[in-house]
């Protein structure tokens, strides 16, 4: 695989849609466990919205490496790790990322684990990590404008 430029629409969708599926998130019923839990419907959007946002922050990252480093990664944890050893992420946020990463495979295989009331206290405690990582990307972006293909 050869490097080449990142594709601009690429980076700003998939950011966008982080972030739009962290604001969704954060519309539920997230002041007390009681209101996010009576209704299911609360439970299955969130599980939603927060797989969604993890995807496309993995996503990211595969375009990152692949574009920018020329680096192919099919597991979603080696997207922390190589996007950490390429210095665009640093190792604090590389290893949220591999958190996410292995979370984000948990709610896909092994989705009956997954409780209520642990996504309702991950929405309530973690989206800020999600946010920490995507401003990782968005200062390594900054940095290393001359990375991007400016058209759209």
């Amino acid at each position: 695989m050869t490097p080449d430029k990142l594709s601009k629409r690429v980076v700003a969708d998939r950011i966008g849609w982080v972030e739009e599926m962290l604001e969704r998130t954060r519309a539920l019923p997230l002041s007390s466990a009681s209101s996010f839990l009576a209704d299911p419907r609360n439970v299955g959007a969130a599980e939603s919205y927060l797989r969604r946002a993890l995807e496309a922050l993995m996503d990211l990252g595969r375009h990152v490496l692949a574009k920018g480093f020329g680096k192919g990664v099919t597991e979603y944890k080696q997207v922390a790790l190589r996007l950490q050893q390429s210095s665009v992420l640093t190792k604090e946020e590389a290893d949220l990322l591999e958190t996410m990463a292995g979370y984000r495979n948990r709610m896909v295989h092994f989705y009956h684990e997954v409780t209520p009331e642990e996504l309702y206290a991950i929405c309530t405690t973690r989206l800020g990590d999600v946010e920490r990582v995507v401003e990782g990307f968005k200062r390594w972006i900054r940095a290393h404008p001359e990375c991007m293909d400016e058209t759209l």
